[in-house]
C-alpha cells in the first residue's frame, strides 16, 4: 500500500519538473464553444448541462452521463463533477504530506518523474488528450506550484504505471476471473473484479458509474473518480468488458502510453477479442499488465498479457479463467514460474521476482479453490467470491491479508454479465457494501437525471456484523493513530485482528522505537507464526529479530 501512496506523491512532484523543463502544452481546439456552457441543479443534487448530467444515487454511487465530441465531452464532465474532480487531488495530496518521508526523497521523485514522463503526450491520441484538457478546465487552482491543471490531471492518467517503476515496493494488486458455459448458469458469461487501489480511505468515497456516448466509437458505462476518463473497470454497448491487473514490471526509461487510455480505447473502439487484440497490440506500454476481456460476441474472456516488448494473448482453453498479478501465457509465463492447473504456476527459482515470494500466487490458489467449489455459477456467487477474507483451506489469515481475494482496500468491486448487458457495481466500503445492478439497455433507453438507474441490489456482506470486522475497523483506527505519532496501546493492536502477521509487525515496530526490545521481539516472532504476505516482508521481520 505504501507503494501505491508513493506513486501519487511521484505523479504530483513529478509535475513541477514537467512545468520547468518540459512543458507539456494542451492540445489545439479549435471549437471552444463549450467553455460558455453553465451548469444547472434541476433537483437537489441533481446537475445538468443539456442532456448530461450528474447525480447521486441513494446508494451513495454517483452516476454521470455525457456524450459529445472529446474537448466537449472533457469539459461538461469537469464542470457537472466539478467538485469531485477538486476533491480527488485534495486527497492525492493529502497522502502526499503523510506519505513521502522528507523534502529531499520528495525532490528526487520531483525530478525523476517529470523526466519519467516528458514525453507522455506523444503516445496519447488527440482525442484523449482533448477529452483530459476539457476535463482540467475544472481543476483545483490551488496547486499550480505543482504544475497546469492540463500537467496534472494528464499525469494522473500515468498513476497506475508509476507504480510500476516502483514495483520493489509492496505494490497490491488485483483478482479478476470469468466463468462461462458449463460453468455458469444458464451458460452465460460472468466476470469478476476487484480494484485494489488505495489511497487513503478518503479517495473511494466518490466512487462515479459514468456512461459515454462519444462522438465516435462504441457508448460504454464504466467506474472512475473525478478528472479520470482513463478505464480500469468497464464494458461496452457491444458487451465487450474490460479491466486491468498489474503485472511484474522492470523500472522503465520513460513513459508511453497509460494503460488505463489502453484499457479506454479498447472499451470504446472494439465489439470482439480479436478488435480488442489489435488496439492492445497497437499501442506501445513502458509497463506490464495483463487485460481481461470479455466478450459478448465470443462467448468468452480471454487475458492479453502485454509487455513493454511483448504482447500474448492467453486463452485457458476450458470454461473459466482466473488472474491475479503473474502471466499465464507460453510466451511470458517463464518470468513467473511453473505452469500448472489452469494457468497457475507455482514459483521456482528461474521465476521472476513476482512468482516468488510475492502474494499473488497463493491468492490465485485461494480463487482456483473457491472456483473449483463453487458449482455453476451466478452473480451472487461471484460477489461471494470476491468477498472472500480466507486462506487457503479456509484458514484464518486476518482480515486485511494482501493473500486474501477480499484485502479490503478495494476502490470498487464489479460483477459484468456481457449477454445481458450488466454491470453490479460495489458500493462502500470496499466490496462489503450492497452490489448495485446497473442494467445498460434500459439506462441507454432512459437516462432520466432525476430517477434511480440502479434495477436491483445484492446485499451487503454478513461480515460487516460480526466481531471480527468491528476488530478489523479498530486495528485499521489504531493504525491510523500510530501512523500519526500518538500513543497507542501495542497489546490492543494485536488483538483487534489476532490472526494478521501485520498487525504484529506494527506491535513490534512501535515497541522498537521507544526502546523497548524485548516487547518488540516477541511480537516479531509471533509474526512468524502467521500466514505473512511476501518474502521480502519476513525478511523485514527477521532481520528485525536479528537487531
Amino acid at each position: 500500500m505504501i507503494a501505491l501512496f508513493i506513486i501519487v506523491g511521484l505523479l504530483i512532484a513529478g509535475a513541477c519538473y514537467a512545468w520547468s523543463v518540459t512543458r507539456l502544452r494542451p492540445p489545439r481546439i479549435d471549437d471552444r464553444t463549450a467553455d460558455a456552457l453553465i451548469r444547472a441543479e434541476v433537483a437537489p443534487g441533481v446537475f445538468t448541462i443539456g442532456p448530461n448530467w450528474l447525480r447521486k444515487s441513494t446508494s451513495g454511487l454517483y452516476e454521470m452521463y455525457v456524450e459529445g465530441r472529446p474537448y466537449e465531452r472533457g469539459v461538461v464532465n469537469g464542470k457537472l463533477a466539478a467538485e469531485l474532480v477538486v476533491l480527488q487531488e485534495d486527497y492525492f495530496n493529502e497522502q502526499i504530506v503523510k506519505m513521502i518521508p522528507g523534502e529531499r526523497y520528495l525532490k528526487f521523485l520531483k525530478y525523476f518523474v517529470g523526466w519519467f514522463n516528458r514525453k507522455l503526450p506523444r503516445h496519447v491520441t488527440t482525442e484523449y488528450k482533448q477529452e483530459i484538457f476539457g476535463v482540467s478546465r475544472s481543476a483545483s487552482d490551488k496547486y499550480g506550484y505543482i504544475g497546469t491543471p492540463y500537467q496534472r490531471i494528464l499525469n494522473y492518467h500515468a498513476a497506475h504505471d508509476i507504480g510500476h517503476a516502483l514495483q520493489n515496493l509492496a505494490l497490491v494488486g488485483c483478482t479478476s476471473f470469468g466463468t462461462w458455459g458449463s460453468r455458469s448458469v444458464d451458460g452465460a458469461l460472468i466476470i469478476g473484479r476487484n480494484f485494489d487501489f488505495y489511497v487513503g480511505d478518503h479517495f473511494a468515497l466518490n466512487k462515479i458509474v459514468q456512461f459515454e456516448a462519444p462522438s465516435e466509437g462504441h457508448r460504454f458505462a464504466f467506474v472512475t473518480w473525478g478528472g479520470f476518463i482513463g478505464v480500469v473497470s468497464g464494458m461496452n454497448e457491444k458487451g465487450l468488458t474490460v479491466t486491468i491487473n498489474a503485472a511484474k514490471s522492470g523500472i522503465p526509461m520513460a513513459s508511453a502510453t497509460p494503460v488505463s487510455l489502453v484499457a479506454r480505447e479498447i472499451l470504446q473502439y472494439a465489439g470482439t477479442i480479436d478488435e480488442a487484440v489489435r488496439i492492445a497490440r497497437s499501442r506501445r506500454m513502458f509497463v506490464s499488465e495483463s487485460f481481461l476481456i470479455g466478450s459478448a460476441a465470443d462467448g468468452k474472456a480471454i487475458l492479453v498479457e502485454k509487455t513493454p516488448k511483448a504482447l500474448e494473448v492467453y486463452d485457458p482453453g476450458g470454461e473459466r479463467i482466473l488472474c491475479a498479478n503473474h502471466f499465464q501465457s507460453t510466451g511470458l509465463r517463464a518470468r513467473d514460474g511453473v505452469r500448472t492447473r489452469d494457468g497457475l504456476r507455482a514459483p521456482d527459482s528461474e521465476g521472476a521476482p513476482e512468482g516468488e515470494g510475492t502474494a499473488s500466487p497463493y491468492r490465485q490458489r485461494r480463487l482456483e479453490e473457491l472456483l473449483d467449489g463453487l458449482g455453476p455459477n451466478t452473480v451472487e456467487k461471484t460477489i461471494g467470491v470476491l468477498r472472500d477474507v480466507k486462506g487457503l483451506g479456509g484458514a484464518d489469515i486476518g482480515l486485511g491479508n494482501e493473500k486474501s481475494v477480499n484485502q479490503l482496500i478495494a476502490h470498487h468491486s464489479v460483477v459484468f454479465e456481457p449477454q445481458q448487458l450488466r454491470m453490479w457495481v460495489s458500493t462502500a466500503p470496499w466490496q462489503e457494501g450492497a452490489f448495485m445492478c446497473y442494467d445498460l439497455r434500459k439506462a441507454w433507453a432512459n437516462l432520466d437525471p432525476r430517477e434511480e438507474l440502479s434495477t436491483g441490489a445484492i446485499p451487503p456482506d454478513p461480515l460487516m456484523g460480526t466481531p471480527a470486522f468491528a476488530g478489523f475497523l479498530a486495528f485499521r483506527e489504531l493504525k491510523h493513530q500510530m501512523d500519526a505519532g500518538e500513543t497507542i496501546d501495542p497489546e490492543a493492536l494485536v488483538k483487534a485482528d489476532p490472526e494478521y502477521y501485520h498487525a504484529y509487525v506494527l506491535a513490534g515496530d512501535y515497541c522498537y522505537k521507544r526502546g523497548e526490545r524485548d516487547k518488540a521481539r516477541a511480537y516479531y516472532e509471533e509474526a512468524l507464526t502467521k500466514e505473512i504476505a511476501t518474502a521480502k516482508e519476513e525478511a523485514y521481520i527477521r532481520k528485525q529479530i536479528q537487531r
